[in-house]
């Protein structure tokens, strides 16, 4: 929090002193809590595990609302927490209206949430924090998306630490190619922060669409397929392992689904009469790639195309990035996985006697990860139907209530209806934005680390 006091008092917009009292505040707990419990157990064990993870997500976007809240540019704590939590678990959803008038201080601090959200508050402190060096293995569990916990190395904080690096790395040459691009270097940082997150705030109300440049669009679009790539395979990248890149099922399914998405989209703007195909193509390319990978940036509203393309920005939602990457939503590798178990439960009817297992890269898929992976899809729906419910009980229209509770689990941003790429959240009730706060948190943390925590089983000793 305290960087952000550099653009703070370089530009002067009145938020220094909001964001010292802020930092001062959130710093001054820290070491009290600590001084307490210096000498507390430090073991940590799976249920300490979730406890933690799930708690540290509420406290720091607790924390985190302070700069908005003291600044008094979001004077509700309501809007303040709620686009905190937007903007640690990357959803990107707002209730700014005006998001150019917001001191610049503020706005650097915004798209830092995100920024740490992305790759995961416990990943970073596993990368930095020696005392949560015992019992890392757990939180690094809890909260890395995917169905499978893949290593870099066998401690768990070196693999952090690699991440971390990839991360930053990755993100330093966004900033460089847009800086390069025409960006002034205040937004380059802040575009390149969000995008690497893929959480999609903006620093103009207007998102990507603000910047009318092809190489800014293709830059961002770029980097935020990477963004939704496994970071797994970004460290063989840069290894120049190539060949286990592609080897990679999910990998090859991803490309696949982009491209014939890109397909479908480039050629429903061509026929629809409105865009030249290199137009088409560049819009298609960017949008396509926004929404499943979650990140959610704009450079056209979406929901004035044609009406089958609306409704496919609405299945991709459902899509999300990789597992081991910043996107949200229900992750590739599962759509994988339910695919390839369909097609042998059907050879399973044919030949009852045979034994058919479920592979991924060449190597069986044990039971219990099918097993986790259709009850991960099945809650998905129950949760995401349960807030259609409560949202459209609050007076919303079914495209509003859907696109809402659709952006929000799948930690997307913008939706349809009145939550569409050019609207925001400003307009939910109390009740409304507390709600979806809330499911914001369920899909960044994949379900199970938060509602393991209701179970009352989780409790019992």
């Amino acid at each position: 929090m305290s960087l952000s006091l550099i653009p703070a008092a370089i530009y002067g917009d009145g938020d220094f002193h909001a964001m010292v009292i802020a930092s001062s505040i959130t710093m001054t707990t820290g070491l009290v809590l600590w001084f307490f419990c210096r000498d507390a157990d430090r073991s940590i064990g799976k249920r300490e595990g979730f406890i933690i993870v799930s708690l540290v997500w509420v406290i720091f976007s607790l924390f985190g609302s302070l700069p908005f809240r003291l600044s008094g540019s979001i004077p509700s704590f309501t809007d303040a927490f709620f686009e905190t939590m937007s903007g640690f678990t990357t959803t990107g959803a707002t209730v700014l209206d005006d998001i150019e008038s917001m001191p610049r201080g503020l706005l650097f601090w915004r798209s830092l949430t995100q920024w740490m959200g992305g790759m995961g508050i416990i990943v970073l402190s596993l990368a930095i924090l020696p005392i949560l060096g015992i019992g890392g293995m757990q939180l690094f569990v809890a909260e890395v998306p995917g169905p499978t916990k893949e290593k870099l190395h066998p401690r768990v904080k070196e693999t952090a630490r690699l991440l971390w690096g990839i991360y930053i790395l990755f993100t330093g040459l966004e900033i460089i190619l847009l800086f390069a691009g025409g960006m002034s270097l205040y937004d380059a940082l802040n575009h390149s922060l969000t995008t690497m997150a893929t959480g999609g705030y903006s620093t103009r109300q207007a998102s990507i669409a603000y910047f009318d440049s092809p190489y800014i669009h293709y830059i961002i679009t770029v980097f935020m397929f990477i963004a939704g790539t496994n970071f797994i395979l970004s460290y063989y990248a840069i290894r120049i392992r190539f060949d286990k890149i592609w080897k990679n099922e999910e990998f090859r399914f991803y490309l696949g689904i982009v491209l014939f998405f890109i397909v479908i989209f480039s050629s429903g703007l061509f026929v629809a009469g409105n865009h030249t195909p290199g137009e088409s193509i560049r819009l298609a390319s960017f949008q396509v790639v926004s929404i499943i990978t979650t990140t959610g940036f704009v450079t056209d509203d979406y929901t004035r195309w044609i009406p089958f393309l609306s409704i496919m920005i609405f299945v991709l939602m459902f899509f999300g990035g990789s597992a081991g990457s910043t996107g949200g939503g229900v992750k590739i590798i599962r759509v994988l996985l339910i695919v390839k178990n369909s097609y042998l439960e059907v050879k399973r009817l044919i030949y009852p006697s045979a034994v058919i297992q479920v592979k991924l890269n060449d190597k069986p898929v044990s039971q219990h990860i099918v097993s986790n992976v259709l009850a991960f899809v099945f809650i998905y729906i129950i949760i995401m139907a349960v807030s259609v419910a409560v949202i459209s009980s609050l007076g919303y229209d079914m495209d509003t209530s859907f696109g809402a509770s659709a952006a929000c689990l799948a930690n997307i941003g913008p939706g349809i209806g009145q939550v569409g790429p050019v609207e925001n959240y400003a307009h939910f009730p109390v009740s409304g934005k507390w709600f979806l706060s809330f499911i914001m948190l369920l899909g960044r943390l994949e379900l199970f680390t938060v509602l393991i925590l209701f179970a009352p089983s989780f409790w019992r000793k």
